[in-house]
C-alpha cells in the first residue's frame, strides 16, 4: 500500500462540519438496479441483482454528489421501495432547507432518518453530501477522511455453491491475484466442509475468511473450527457465526476460537448501532468489528471506528451488494483512516454491470483512488453528469 501525507486540518472532514456552508439546488433518489454476474446465495438469503436506491445532491455551486442506499434482505432494515420513499422525503428535505453548516446538514439528516430503520438510506444522503462538499474544495475523498493510504486490498467472496463451482471461483480468482478469500458458510455443516476442501486444492495458497451470516449454532461453529483445524486450515476470521441476538453465543465462540484455535471473530449483524460496539467491547463478545456504512450511516460508521480503534478492538470494513458508489465511497474512507485489518468491498466486482464512470482504478485486488475530487465519479443517470 502507497502511504501519502495528509492533507491540512483545514480539508478535514470534522473542520468542514464547522466551516463549509451547504446549499443544495436539486437532490433525487432513483432505482439502482444491476443483475448479478452469477446467484448470490448466503446462510439467509439469495439474490440474483442488486436493488438498491442511487442519491444525487446538486449544491448551488454546480457540484454533485453521488451516494448509494444498498437494501440487502435480513441486513437492512429498508427495502427499495421503502428506501426510495424515505430517500423522496430526504431529498425534498435538503431542497427546502435554507443554507447551513455541513456539520447541521448531517446532524438534521441523523433526526430525519434515525436509527438502524433508516440507515441505509441516511448512508446514502451522507455520501451524496460529502462528495459534493469535497468537489466544491477540490480534495479527494481519502484525503478527507485523513489521507494514511491511496490504495487498499480487498478480498473477494464465493457465495454458498457447490464444491465444484467453488474450486472453480477460487482458481479463477487466484488468478486474477486475490489472495484472501471469504466463503459464505452456515447453511449445511456438512456441506460447507467439501467446499473448503475443494477451495483448499484449487487455490492452497490463500488465506480464508468465514462468513456464517448468523448460520451456525455455537456448537455448529466450533465444530467448523475443530474439522478444519483437523485439515491444518486456520481461517484469518470467523465472521458472525450465530444469530446476530445470541450474545452468549458469540461470546462463547470468540473466546474457544480464539483460546483453542488462534482465530479471531467478528461481529457484523450484531453490531448495528454505537450501543451493539459498546456491548461487544465491554463484554469481550468479538475481536473484531465489521464496519458497513449501510448498518449505521457514515457518521455512525465514524463514531464506532473511533470507539473501536481507542478500545483497541479491531475494525474490518464491508459492505452489503452495491456498485462502485458505495463500494468507491467505503474505500476511500478505509485508504484515508488506514486503520483496517480486514477490507472485504468486493460486490462491484460480482456484477454484470458498471453504471458508476470515473473512480478509483482497479488491478485484481487492489483498488488505486487518485487526486480527482471527491470520489471521482458520476452516474450514467439519464445520459448526464
Amino acid at each position: 500500500m502507497t502511504t501519502s501525507t495528509a492533507m491540512p486540518s483545514l480539508n478535514s472532514l470534522q473542520t468542514l462540519q464547522t466551516s463549509f456552508s451547504v446549499d443544495v439546488a436539486t437532490a433525487h433518489g432513483r432505482a439502482l438496479n444491476v443483475p448479478l454476474l452469477a446467484p448470490f446465495t448466503i446462510a439467509n438469503s439469495k439474490l440474483d441483482s442488486a436493488r438498491n436506491v442511487a442519491i444525487r445532491v446538486e449544491l448551488v455551486n454546480g457540484c454533485v454528489g453521488w451516494g448509494e442506499a444498498p437494501v440487502l434482505p435480513f441486513v437492512t432494515a429498508e427495502d427499495q421501495p421503502t428506501a426510495l420513499a424515505a430517500a423522496a422525503d430526504a431529498c425534498q428535505f435538503l431542497v427546502q432547507n435554507p443554507p447551513m453548516l455541513l456539520g447541521s446538514v448531517l446532524a438534521e439528516m441523523s433526526r430525519f432518518l434515525p436509527g438502524h430503520g433508516f440507515a441505509s438510506v441516511r448512508a446514502g444522503v451522507e455520501m451524496a453530501l460529502i462528495d459534493a462538499v469535497a468537489k466544491s474544495i477540490g480534495v479527494p475523498l481519502w484525503r478527507l477522511f485523513g489521507g494514511a493510504l491511496d490504495t487498499i486490498t480487498t478480498n473477494i467472496t464465493i457465495p454458498i455453491v457447490s464444491p465444484s463451482e467453488a474450486a472453480e471461483l477460487a482458481a479463477k480468482y487466484y488468478k486474477q491475484g486475490f489472495s484472501t478469500l471469504k466463503l459464505k458458510v452456515g447453511k449445511n455443516l456438512e456441506s460447507d466442509i467439501e467446499v473448503l476442501k475443494a477451495i483448499r486444492v484449487a487455490h492452497p495458497t490463500c488465506a480464508f475468511i468465514l462468513d456464517a451470516n448468523e448460520g451456525y449454532t455455537a456448537n455448529e461453529a466450533v465444530e467448523v473450527l475443530e474439522k478444519l483445524h483437523l485439515m491444518g486450515v486456520t481461517p484469518v476470521l470467523f465472521e458472525q457465526p450465530v444469530h446476530r441476538d445470541d450474545w452468549e453465543g458469540l461470546r462463547h465462540v470468540t473466546h474457544v476460537a480464539k483460546e483453542k484455535y488462534g482465530v479471531s471473530v467478528a461481529a457484523d449483524e450484531s453490531c448495528r448501532s454505537l450501543q451493539d460496539a459498546q456491548k461487544i467491547i465491554q463484554g469481550n463478545l468479538a475481536n473484531v468489528i465489521n464496519i458497513k456504512l449501510a448498518k449505521l450511516g457514515v457518521l455512525g460508521a465514524l463514531d464506532i471506528i473511533e470507539l473501536s480503534r481507542n478500545a483497541g478492538i479491531g475494525l474490518m470494513i464491508g459492505g452489503m451488494v452495491e456498485t462502485r458508489l458505495g463500494m468507491g465511497f467505503a474505500g476511500h474512507l478505509a485508504a484515508g483512516l488506514g486503520c483496517f485489518s480486514f477490507i472485504d468491498l468486493d460486490t462491484a466486482i460480482l456484477l454484470a454491470d458498471d453504471p458508476v464512470v470515473g473512480g478509483y482504478e482497479v488491478s485484481g485486488a487492489n483498488y488505486k483512488f487518485t487526486e480527482a475530487s471527491g470520489q471521482g465519479v458520476f452516474l450514467r443517470w439519464d445520459g448526464g453528469s
